[in-house]
């Protein structure tokens, strides 16, 4: 039998097989959850005129001065303004030119169109000069970039009324297993209720184009080909399930069959070593374990990191910080370790039960440690990488 992969050469062969999805153009305002298909560069200077930040009077040398009109937002004062004179100016009005400062309401006293300042302010105070946020030309974001809220308002506010984006992919998910109900209500004592399927659709829902689920699928070749067929069309095919050396284990064998080539199959991790990844054409079948932990183990290792990287993103591999570890932990055999744990911000602390199997521990989680393979004892107070679950371990 094939060696282990390692875990970081698994995760490089994986994103390696994949294709990037073809690009197209959007409407600025539909583009939150993709990823940008190239660098965006600013059409024109934010602010275009040096803007006013307060509410009060735009001023021309030192007081008092002589208040000769207004500047509003979207009509702005005329002309130049003479030193000892000021115009009433709005916030985000344009300052008048031969202004050279803000003063504020709050410290402003008028007596008819004669204006003195209780605190005088410094030179250039409350003006938000031309170019303050960026100018035309400028590099507002980077190629994979995922755009949100903030990146719409910045794209928009940079004179982009569409952008360029990658296609997310299409995924298909097929969960196998002659145990696996998908009525959870409905399960007799020898059964259990499908449960990967709806994680794994979960996980990957806002990086994924589409995510159609199939089965439970039993465990007959004939069946799963049937399935694989029936979701050819998809960028991405995730399983679960079936995918081990038992006798009833079949996704590989059906694979075969099916004409898809196996890359590569089982990793030197814990949770999830009988992980298997495989290719035919255009579309990439990643294999997961059945068992729910592991499967979302390696849905948080592989399979998420997959969809992102297909959908563009320039950072799609989890990435780990450091937290004090509670409580010792024994030493670690020859697989990777990721071992279910509660973060509180500072310190982290792993959950007592560790079974492959055990959701209750799973969904109290909101981290992972990882321990090396072959490290020693970990003493309480060591510092021990860590992934955030929330937001697929991105920072």
């Amino acid at each position: 039998m094939a060696p282990l992969v390692p875990l970081e050469e698994a995760q490089a062969r994986l994103l390696q097989l994949a294709h990037r999805c073809s690009s197209h153009v959007i409407e600025t305002q539909k583009a939150s959850g993709h990823y940008l298909a190239g660098p965006l560069s600013a059409r024109r200077t934010q602010p275009s005129a040096d803007l006013s930040a307060m509410d009060g009077f735009a001023v021309s040398g030192s007081g008092p001065w002589q208040v000769l009109g207004e500047s509003r937002a979207g009509s702005p004062f005329e002309g130049n303004l003479p030193p000892g004179h000021a115009v009433h100016i709005s916030t985000g009005a344009i300052v008048p030119a031969g202004a050279d400062r803000i003063l504020i309401q709050e410290n402003a006293a008028l007596t008819g169109s004669a204006l003195t300042a209780t605190e005088t302010p410094p030179s250039g105070a409350h003006i938000r000069p031309c170019g303050f946020d960026f100018s035309a030309g400028d590099e507002l974001l980077r190629s994979g970039q995922l755009i949100g809220p903030a990146q719409i308002a910045l794209a928009l506010s940079a004179g982009h009324g569409e952008l360029r984006v990658q296609r997310k992919p299409v995924v298909h998910l097929i969960e196998g297993g002659d145990e696996l109900v998908a009525d959870p209500s409905a399960c007799t004592g020898n059964q259990t209720p499908a449960v990967n399927n709806a994680m794994i659709a979960a996980m990957i829902g806002a990086a994924a184009g589409s995510v159609t689920a199939h089965g439970p699928v039993a465990d007959d070749p004939d069946q799963l080909i049937q399935a694989f067929e029936q979701a050819s069309s998809a960028d991405v095919i995730i399983t679960s399930g079936g995918a081990s050396v038992g006798a009833h284990d079949h996704i590989m064998p059906a694979l075969e069959r099916w004409g898809a080539e196996i890359d590569f199959w089982r990793v030197a991790i814990r949770p999830g070593k009988p992980l298997l990844v495989a290719r035919k054409d255009r579309t990439i079948i990643l294999g997961l374990p059945g068992n729910p932990v592991s499967s979302f183990v390696t849905g948080f290792l592989f399979a998420l990191p997959l969809v992102r990287h297909m959908a563009g993103a320039a950072h799609t591999l989890p990435s780990a910080m450091a937290a004090n570890l509670t409580e010792p932990l024994p030493a670690n055999g020859p697989r990777r370790q990721f071992l279910r744990a509660i973060w509180d911000g500072a310190s982290v602390r792993p959950l007592s039960t560790q079974d492959s199997s055990a959701l209750r521990s799973l969904s109290a989680a909101n981290a992972l440690i990882e321990r090396k393979e072959h490290c020693g004892e970990t003493k309480a107070g060591t510092d021990v990488p860590v992934y955030l679950l929330q937001n697929g371990g991105i920072a």
